[in-house]
């Protein structure tokens, strides 16, 4: 099978994002495979969610869920230095990959890693880093970090978890910075209260997961293509990007499908290819 190429990766992407890097009037958003970003703004960098690796593919190989990947990998975890904030939105594999995680830790010793609180022993243990050193957050909580404002938005994947302290298992954040808002949803599909906790934000970007919830697959579920529009129109996102597709093939959507979806209620959208970024306006 021939993987979906990268517009940009590694080197080439590495030497993109250098050139932006002192760009005091646009923020950049690069697309790095499944959900994961590279957020790029006045030399600060944020690293969303990121899966470099192929240790699901290699973990699920002789099993009857193989994780066949469909894109190139668009840079290896170990060029990434001058990363100021990295997150995960939740402890499965794609969100919180040692192989990827453990190199950026190294190679970013001034690093801030935030996660949500309930799984602050499962990180400590999977990147094997002091339970002490991730920054915890809760839905309805927030952190500034190095100019960025993270504020905790429960997800459901596929129950809105807790532990026993009431902290949340699955999180999205809002990133504040400047006057820009991004919401990245981590795994979610709908529940009741989304509209009412994201309107607000106003936010300038929704990134969302679009692949769907197909009980076949054998995993959690995620907002489908419609899904995906019909929120980013309800809170009102001057413009949608969708993500959780296209790496691995059991487990996909069609873009084109989220497309025809946002343009039939005039929702603007962005899609990007591996290693492309969304420049703000």
């Amino acid at each position: 099978m021939n993987l979906i190429p990268a517009l940009k990766k590694n080197e080439s992407l590495i030497s993109e994002m250098d050139s932006f890097i002192n760009d005091e009037t646009h923020f950049y958003l690069w697309w790095l495979g499944q959900s994961g970003y590279l957020l790029q703004w006045k030399g600060q960098q944020v690293l969303i969610d990121p899966y470099l690796s192929d240790s699901l593919t290699k973990k699920y190989l002789t099993t009857d869920k193989p994780h066949t990947r469909m894109s190139e990998l668009v840079v290896h975890p170990e060029l990434l230095k001058g990363i100021s904030v990295v997150t995960s939105s939740h402890n499965h594999t794609d969100h919180l990959d040692a192989e990827t995680l453990v190199p950026v830790l190294k190679n970013n010793p001034a690093i801030k890693f935030i996660i949500p609180e309930a799984n602050r022993n499962f990180v400590a243990e999977r990147v094997n880093c002091a339970v002490d050193f991730p920054i915890g957050l809760n839905d309805g909580k927030a952190v500034t970090v190095d100019g960025f404002t993270f504020r905790g938005i429960p997800a459901k994947h596929n129950q809105i978890e807790r532990d026993e302290k009431g902290n949340c298992r699955f999180m999205g954040y809002v990133i504040e910075f400047d006057n820009y808002k991004i919401y990245h949803s981590g795994d979610t599909i709908w529940f009741d209260e989304m509209v009412g906790l994201l309107a607000p934000f106003n936010v300038d970007v929704a990134i969302l997961p679009i692949n769907g919830n197909k009980p076949e697959r054998k995993v959690a579920g995620n907002l489908d293509c419609k899904e995906a529009a019909v929120l980013a129109k309800a809170i009102h996102a001057k413009t949608v990007i969708p993500c959780h597709y296209d790496m691995f093939g059991f487990n996909t959507a069609d873009a084109n499908d989220f497309a025809k979806e946002a343009s039939a209620i005039m929702q603007p959208y962005t899609i990007l290819h591996g290693g492309e970024y969304y420049l703000s306006k």
